[in-house]
């Protein structure tokens, strides 16, 4: 089967994730324009969790980042089994989370937030140094 046009590889070479590819448009198009998405992450126990988290879109990639710093349950269940979901409006659109706490990566996602949640005034708590290594990237699932 001829591979999906509408997904690109994830920028940067990102290593060890070599045929990591990108959400396609209308994914991405949708989480664009949420203002808030549950992701579903997995416990090591196989209990499935739902938590309400802010998402970023910054040209091709997607971003996503945990406002209570790596002890978020969240966050440390996605970084363990990386497999996620996502749930937009009806649409369960299933991704894979890689972490992307390199400079550009973070620089990017907060550029996003500011630009998304300028009126919000938690945007200050995304921001906050013990938050920005927590950013992880958006990929297809595999």
């Amino acid at each position: 089967m001829p591979a999906d046009p509408s997904r690109h590889g994830a920028p940067g070479g990102d290593v060890g994730y070599a045929s990591a590819m990108n959400l396609n448009t209308d994914e991405r198009d949708l989480l664009a324009r949420a203002e808030e998405v549950p992701i579903e992450t997995t416990s090591s126990s196989g209990v499935l969790h739902r938590t309400i988290i802010w998402i970023v879109v910054d040209s091709e990639d997607v971003f996503v980042r945990s406002v209570n710093g790596d002890g978020a349950r969240w966050y440390r269940e996605a970084v363990d089994h990386p497999d996620v979901g996502f749930d937009v409006g009806g649409t369960r659109i299933a991704a894979r989370v890689v972490a992307a706490a390199d400079p550009e990566s973070i620089a990017r996602c907060s550029a996003a937030l500011r630009v998304k949640y300028a009126s919000d005034p938690a945007l200050r708590s995304m921001l906050r140094p013990h938050t920005l290594a927590t950013t992880l990237r958006v990929l297809a699932s595999a």
